[in-house]
């Protein structure tokens, strides 16, 4: 009987800690990082930037810092859009109303879970007049 209280805790423990390490992950903050250029769509290779996401699956919460170094007009838009390297792909997240440098949104939480589990397959674009299709592009990998 002994024997059976003991292996019946230590699964009891066992289950406690692997819930517990998969609500802290769930509730994680992921970071994720977007080098953009415009070579990646066809715009001047000048055009320049760099984007970080963070992103909490739990809440859905998403949000960014877009770094702009050089571009060839005004940004209008930017947003996270589904597509491999060189694939273009419909808008899943737009990174603010217009072009905003920073902020924070909600997406689906399955949205936020998908670009969390194969980053590499969601890229950002930064969009202006003279490149209504992206003036740089940057495919989504993991930060540091």
């Amino acid at each position: 009987m002994r024997k059976v209280l003991i292996v019946v805790g230590i699964a009891a423990v066992s289950l406690v800690a692997t819930l517990g390490a998969s609500a802290s992950t769930s509730a994680k903050t992921v970071k994720l990082v977007a080098v953009l250029k415009g070579s990646n769509e066809g715009a001047p290779a000048s055009n320049r930037g760099k984007t970080e996401i963070r992103l909490t699956p739990s809440s859905g919460k998403v949000c960014w810092e877009t770094t702009i170094t050089k571009i060839d007009g005004k940004p209008n838009a930017s947003h996270i859009h589904k597509g491999g390297k060189g694939v273009s792909g419909n808008v899943l997240v737009p990174l603010g109303a217009g072009y905003k440098r920073q902020g924070c949104t909600t997406a689906p939480k399955a949205t936020v879970n998908a670009i969390v589990a194969h980053p590499g397959r969601y890229y950002v674009n930064v969009h202006n007049a003279k490149h209504p299709a992206g003036a740089m592009r940057g495919q989504l990998a993991r930060g540091t």
